[in-house]
């Protein structure tokens, strides 16, 4: 195969280069219009948790409600956009369809809707807005790339959203294996290697900027590794599961709720009062919750707190994704994980068990609410890794990431990403069709004794709209079968007549394959002959005729998968 026609070659590498410089820029911008819109709105560079304090608490909910409204109007021109002119916007969609190009307008008009509604507090993440952003300028570069170059823009898009993610979260690999992993279903290294550049560049951009030290504060701390620190890994990660398979739930029925308001001005004001009048509770609810997990793991906060702030959180976010705010779930979903982990540690703790540091649970919680919500749990270990630099956390972490995604996926949710639902339904389908036997796709086929005329055959080909006629002995055996066209020629030739026996024309070596053979062998059976159906038998010793396979019900089963 050609360099250019190759998934890696060195202009793909060369171009993630720019592409993560530049991404990793767009997310700084971003940071930096919403700290603008704090500094006017609160007069503070504070995180919101903090700086809505400035306000008297009784106009709390009309400034998160005020946001809501706001960002209604700018979603609302948004979807107009796209039911218009047909297009997706959000990059998963685009890199997984392989699309043109991300939207401009669209793209911008919900990056406005998004500033709104984080600036004014709503419950949701900076992620999401940025990697759409840094998405949408490899989408950009990629239109001004030479076509000589066979570069697609997809490819470029999904470099480009790496590298946002990347420096968002300061977690080069885990971002590079969130685009593979969600966006592509695979983690291919052909495709793989351009994002890890993409990202990491990212992230040196961040470094060589002064944004070098660990996300979160936990390096410094060992997880000792015994039976009672075992268990509650196990438990984090069951209850994690749990928590995941909730949110996803109160989600899609808060959407229902508020999908009843047709109006997105009002609906995400609804959404945005709702939350407002929660954080009069506690202003922790607010924002995103960067500055909570901090808070978090210096220990700040007792077990009744943290499970209030857990129920509260909850449902902040509930109300702020489900009335359509634009924003992502990776931090939401880590500081609910937060929570969950030091909390049922802290419950240990009380029981008396030899858990060791509390504090490090916060993180095994993180990634373990975090796998279970996005239902990647490969991206979730190495993010929350990467994010606490501490390696003693390695094996925990993969045990909670995958017991709570596995948790999740035996009750039947679906991911927060449409794309990933796609790929779990693609491969379950995958494996219907590895797994499924020929009986399982039979059809009745026409079938006639050897010494029937070749009259019959012709009036029964023309009632089954059938090219052959199989043909078989009293016991039900088969002995192979006539054509049509055969009995066609040689009546019109006069070597037989419409009454002779139809063993005189009878292909006695006609393929055949048998009821116990998988999809695949069946597959292959069919792609050696140009026949339609194939004849299937029981075994081949006893050689009884069961009926036929047709090509077009393979085809059908094999769609769910392609």
């Amino acid at each position: 195969m050609s360099g250019s026609k190759h998934a890696l070659n060195w202009t793909t590498l060369l171009i993630a280069i720019p592409v993560g410089c530049v991404a990793s820029l767009v997310t700084l911008a971003f940071r930096g219009v919403i700290e603008l819109i704090n500094h006017l709105l609160f007069n503070s560079d504070s995180e919101i948790t903090v700086a809505m304090h400035v306000w008297p608490w009784i106009f709390w909910p009309l400034l998160v409600g005020a946001g809501g409204v706001l960002a209604g109007f700018f979603l609302r021109y948004a979807v107009a956009i796209e039911k218009q002119e047909t297009v997706q916007t959000d990059y998963l969609e685009v890199i997984n369809a392989r699309l043109d190009a991300v939207p401009t307008k669209t793209s911008l008009f919900r990056a406005l809707s998004s500033m709104a509604s984080i600036g004014s507090g709503a419950s949701i993440g900076k992620e999401g807005p940025m990697v759409q952003l840094s998405a949408l300028s490899g989408s950009l570069i990629g239109r001004w790339l030479p076509k000589s170059l066979n570069l697609r823009n997809s490819d470029i898009v999904a470099m480009a959203a790496a590298a946002g993610l990347s420096s968002v979260y300061h977690a080069p690999l885990a971002s590079a294996i969130f685009v593979a992993e969600i966006a592509f279903g695979i983690s291919a290294l052909q495709r793989l290697i351009p994002l890890i550049v993409s990202s990491a560049v990212a992230v040196m951009t961040m470094w060589s900027l002064g944004f070098r030290s660990a996300l979160y504060p936990l390096s410094e701390a060992l997880f000792q590794m015994d039976i009672s620190s075992l268990l509650m890994t196990l438990l984090i990660g069951f209850v994690a599961g749990i928590a995941g398979w909730l949110l996803i739930k109160l989600i899609a029925r808060s959407k229902a709720l508020f999908g009843r308001v047709h109006s997105l001005p009002l609906r995400l004001g609804a959404g945005g009062l709702a939350v407002g009048f929660l954080a009069l509770i506690s202003t922790d609810i607010l924002g995103n919750g960067y500055e909570v997990i901090v808070k978090i793991i210096d220990g700040q906060y007792v077990l009744m707190g943290l499970l209030g702030l857990l129920v509260l959180k909850t449902l902040a976010t509930t109300l702020s994704v489900g009335s359509n705010a634009v924003g992502g779930l990776f931090t939401p979903s880590l500081l609910i994980g937060a929570l969950l982990g030091v909390a049922l540690a802290q419950m240990g703790v009380m029981l008396h068990l030899p858990v060791g540091n509390t504090l490090l649970y916060a993180a095994i919680g993180m990634a373990a609410v975090l796998a279970a919500v996005s239902q990647a749990p490969l991206m979730a270990m190495l993010m929350v890794l990467e994010m606490t630099l501490n390696s003693s956390l390695l094996f925990p972490i993969m045990i909670a990431s995958v017991l709570a995604s596995m948790v999740v996926y035996r009750l039947q949710s679906s991911s927060t990403y449409p794309v990933v639902s796609s790929h779990f339904s693609r491969s379950e389908a995958k494996y219907d069709f590895d797994n499924m036997r020929v009986d399982q796709l039979i059809i009745p086929g026409a079938a006639l004794q050897p010494e029937e005329s070749v009259g019959q055959a012709l009036a029964v080909s023309s009632l089954k709209r059938e090219r052959y006629v199989y043909v078989i002995n009293s016991e039900g055996q088969f002995l192979g079968v006539v054509s049509i066209h055969d009995i066609s020629r040689k009546v019109l030739s006069q070597e037989i007549t419409l009454h002779s026996p139809v063993s005189n024309v009878m292909d006695n070596n006609f393929p055949c394959i048998y009821q116990n053979q998988s999809m695949r062998e069946g597959w292959e059976a069919f792609a050696r002959v140009t026949l339609e159906r194939l004849p299937v038998l029981n075994n081949p010793q006893e050689r009884r005729f069961m009926g036929a396979l047709t090509k077009t019900s393979l085809i059908q089963k094999a769609q769910e998968f392609l």
